[in-house]
């Protein structure tokens, strides 16, 4: 395992099809790196949600890429009061930008230049988790350096083929083992994957 007992996992959760094509940011977003633009809303279910909302845990920091900062920026401050959008409200968001000035979401903080050596410092410093919840620039970085501890998948049953995908083909080959698999009611399969380390050939 790449940390102690006691140090704050670093927990990346996605969206993502059969094929690993991960789902936009926000309804509309067709841009030519997304398959279908927004596919996720149909498969919504009371059961998936209560899955996915145990498996964030209750108290959490979030670190996010600055596009996916924006999009839930000018979401989850409006939304209603539930226990998703309290979470996220409260938690810290680290954010990966070049404009921190502008973050307004708060509380919220920069990760600075040094995006690696930032969060490995926030992993030894920190008390709660850090999960990450799209944001596929800034979760390409965090598996090329081997900083994700668990994965969280909800993999949809569809197959795209071609579109943007979460995992980078730069990442060094890693070992991954299944910790707890649901089936949600619309045939969504929440698995989740904790890291054994560096994949040891033969």
């Amino acid at each position: 395992m790449n940390q102690g007992l006691d140090m704050p996992k670093l927990r990346v959760f996605e969206h993502t099809s059969l094929d690993g094509v991960i789902e936009p940011g926000a309804p509309g977003d067709y841009s030519e790196e997304f398959a279908k633009g927004s596919w996720m809303a149909p498969y919504r279910s009371v059961d998936g949600f209560a899955a996915v909302l145990e498996a964030q845990g209750a108290d959490f920091d979030l670190l996010l890429g600055r596009r996916t900062y924006d999009l839930w920026s000018g979401y989850w401050p409006k939304a209603p009061s539930s226990s998703m959008a309290d979470r996220l409200n409260a938690a810290t968001k680290y954010v990966a930008t070049k404009r921190p000035d502008s973050l307004e979401w708060g509380p919220a903080k920069d990760l600075g230049t040094d995006i690696v050596g930032r969060v490995r410092t926030l992993k030894n410093e920190g008390a709660a988790d850090f999960i990450v919840w799209g944001s596929a620039t800034l979760t390409h970085i965090l598996f090329d350096e081997g900083l994700v501890d668990e994965v969280v998948l909800c993999v949809y049953p569809l197959f795209f083929g071609q579109g943007k995908r979460f995992y980078s083909e730069s990442a060094k080959p890693s070992e991954f083992a299944l910790i707890s698999s649901n089936a949600t009611s619309s045939g969504v399969l929440i698995n989740t994957f904790q890291r054994v380390g560096l994949l040891q050939n033969g």
